[in-house]
């Protein structure tokens, strides 16, 4: 396969700036795999779909503020700050991309607000840096002071500015546990009631973590899919969680649904797999980049959002329902102006 293949028009008006309201009122795109049928729902129908003793996967991992604003020492040059990841919590390191990049080197002092002072002390590529941040509290103090001055890092093709609501927007309901700096988008579209009626119909709610990063809105720039290398992501899968999908995948009528495109990245890893092809407990980093022909061993069904053309995202799911039906889906959902993306309509694939 290749770059060109995943391709495909939209009009820009249907990129959504704004989430559903209430939540479960998005429309929901059912893909059904064995009849290569389509049905037109809403989410709040999701629990329709389920059944006593399926499991359903969610990624807690959550947003933080990561666009930070300061000045350059001496200069006072305005800085654009955006933390990738936490290095080490000891040293206050972070793995961070800076504009205009020109204008920063080894060395600098950054200011922020809240007398919060970073010093630069490595490039890593051409807008990465490695910076220190100068501070003499606890992590979780200094967490708090980023939280303070922080932006949401609303994704880049949403043209309008950060709202205060944003935090709240951009953040799944079952959020615990800080590091993103994407959502898991998928997930963005459950209320408490919805899962609760989900839980009724028998259906075990289980979490895995996977800390969503930059590299989810990178765009492929090779033509030969085998020569493209995704961002590293951490994430984590707990033995209770392992063992509770397990005993979904050796049932002869449970399926496991995985909520969103990170939830799939992290259970297909090669390193969550035991040899028997079941889910096994545990944590580090993971590249897994999915796209077709691709053999899911774990993922049964996937509630998704739909994606950008070329996106290794677009590439995930048309793995998983194959391309053709993928795209016929997609212009019909153009056709019938579904919204797209981060904060768009949500797609169900049986």
């Amino acid at each position: 396969m290749k770059l060109s293949d995943f391709n495909y028009e939209y009009p820009k008006s249907l990129i959504a700036k704004y989430p559903a309201e209430p939540r479960e009122s998005a429309r929901l795109m059912v893909l059904h795999r064995d009849t290569q049928t389509i049905e037109h729902r809403y989410v709040r129908d999701l629990p329709e779909y389920f059944s006593d003793g399926d499991v359903m996967i969610v990624n807690d991992t959550k947003v933080f503020p990561a666009r930070l604003f300061g000045n350059k020492e001496k200069t006072g040059a305005r800085i654009e700050v955006f933390l990738l990841r936490e290095l080490n919590p000891e040293s206050r390191l972070w793995d961070v991309i800076v504009d205009p990049a020109r204008k920063i080197r080894i060395g600098n002092k950054l200011y922020f607000e809240n007398d919060l002072v970073a010093e630069v002390i490595d490039n890593t590529t051409s807008r990465g840096r490695t910076i220190r941040f100068v501070f003499e509290g606890t992590n979780e103090e200094l967490y708090q002071k980023i939280d303070e001055i922080g932006q949401t890092p609303l994704p880049p093709y949403i043209k309008r500015k950060v709202e205060p609501e944003d935090r709240t927007r951009y953040q799944t309901v079952y959020a615990e546990k800080r590091g993103a700096v994407a959502a898991p988008t998928a997930g963005l579209h459950f209320t408490p009631n919805l899962l609760k009626q989900i839980e009724a119909k028998g259906t075990d709610i289980v979490k895995i973590t996977l800390h969503v990063g930059l590299g989810t809105f990178r765009p492929v720039e090779v033509e030969d899919l085998t020569k493209h290398r995704m961002d590293s992501e951490n994430y984590s899968i707990s033995q209770e969680t392992a063992d509770r999908v397990n005993k979904a995948l050796q049932s002869p009528t449970n399926k496991v649904t995985a909520i969103g495109t990170t939830v799939v990245r992290a259970i297909e890893s090669s390193q969550a797999l035991t040899a028997s092809n079941l889910l096994k407990a545990s944590r580090g980093w993971t590249d897994n980049f999915i796209y077709p022909p691709y053999e899911f061993r774990i993922t049964e069904r996937l509630l998704t959002n739909f994606h950008m053309p070329k996106s290794t995202l677009l590439m995930l799911v048309s793995a998983f329902a194959g391309r053709d039906f993928i795209l016929h889906a997609y212009e019909e959902a153009i056709k019938e102006k579904y919204r797209l993306f981060s904060f768009g309509d949500a797609m169900l694939i049986l």
